[in-house]
């Protein structure tokens, strides 16, 4: 692929890619593990998510923008490296089916009960089948379109202004909160999805301002969870939060327009877009790192990665098997964004000592 991609759209990939079905749990999650203005966690999240980019940032320059895989296959050998990549790839691979998995079934629950959710999963793997055989400067692109389609959204929030009362927030921080590592992990799951930046080094050029564009995305991602948690907070306060199990559903139903009934059916719909590129940038990493396994077309791995994945989704059968599911994958790729990043620096350190690095 000649074509580099540009730095907004680098800013809106990332973006879009970190923006997924968490965000309709979100208030919830920060009223239960935090308490009192939990939501002044999310600062603390994003700076350790800045640290992660750091780390990212590093191995960029001092690898110059090689790829992982070069950086890796010049001092490991391949045999080593197969287990390692096969474990990756059936990881975000997972995590995209999962995502796709969890949407389907509060969308089928809010609006088609009685229809297979299997049906939507199905229709939902064809389109990003359609997008993950491109080249992701075409996914890109995509991702851009899809970003004007939903950005909108936010604006709905000045619909809650009438009724948002600051006292509902309270002057205190953090009281009635059970916060522990797990409380944490639950929130920086919200962030995911930066770490496939790692596959794009040979897809960008000095230009791309690739590793500013990816901290750019995480503020706006930051912003807007901080944003729409203060509303939720200020609207229903947050011991009405802890009893709702999707805060943001529910705020959309409370939105009415004189022309459509059933609002939080239709703006749910619209968050497809964003679970779209989701599961299609974890899928095409899933695809791209199978690459390096297996020497077939990029199209014949990518049906056999969603063909895979959506045997393997029949699994979970409700919600909350899936978000379990969606959880110790999490915690996977918690894991794997701090380490791969260390692991490739060290890589990048030994060679520069042995002379290796060019």
């Amino acid at each position: 692929m000649n074509d580099k991609l540009s730095h907004f759209h680098v800013t809106i990939l990332i973006y879009i890619t970190q923006t997924g079905a968490v965000i309709i749990t979100l208030p919830r999650l920060l009223a239960e593990h935090f308490g009192t203005n939990g939501w002044l966690s999310l600062l603390f999240v994003y700076m350790v998510v800045s640290v992660n980019l750091l780390l990212i940032t590093a191995v960029y320059r001092l690898g110059k923008g090689k790829s992982i895989f070069e950086i890796m296959e010049r001092s490991i050998s391949k045999i080593i490296l197969y287990p390692f990549y096969l474990a990756i790839a059936s990881l975000w691979a997972m995590l995209g089916c999962l995502a796709a998995k969890q949407y389907v079934l509060i969308f089928q629950m809010i609006a088609f009960p009685t229809t297979n959710p299997m049906i939507f999963k199905l229709l939902i793997d064809i389109l990003a089948f359609i997008l993950i055989i491109k080249n992701v400067y075409k996914i890109a692109k995509a991702a851009t379109v899809f970003f004007w389609m939903i950005v909108w959204m936010i604006l709905l929030l000045f619909y809650f202004y009438g009724d948002f009362e600051w006292s509902r927030l309270t002057p205190f921080v953090f009281q009635d909160s059970a916060i522990t590592l797990n409380s944490f992990f639950s929130i920086y799951l919200a962030f995911l999805g930066y770490e496939v930046c790692l596959l794009l080094f040979p897809y960008v050029d000095k230009r791309t301002k690739l590793m500013k564009a990816v901290q750019i995305s995480n503020l706006m991602l930051t912003f807007t969870y901080v944003y729409l948690s203060i509303i939720a907070y200020g609207f229903y306060g947050y011991k009405h939060l802890k009893t709702l199990e999707y805060p943001l559903l529910n705020m959309f139903a409370y939105i009415q327009f004189p022309f459509v009934q059933g609002t939080e059916n239709l703006l749910f719909g619209f968050l497809l877009f964003s679970i779209i590129i989701t599961i299609v940038m974890y899928w095409w990493g899933a695809k791209e790192i199978s690459v390096q396994i297996l020497p077939l077309k990029g199209r014949v791995l990518a049906f056999i990665i969603l063909f895979i994945s959506f045997c393997i989704s029949y699994i979970p059968k409700s919600i909350n098997d899936t978000e379990r599911w969606l959880s110790i994958l999490g915690y996977a790729e918690i894991g794997l964004s701090f380490g791969l990043p260390i692991g490739l620096i060290l890589l990048l350190l030994i060679q520069r000592m042995r002379g290796e690095a060019r």
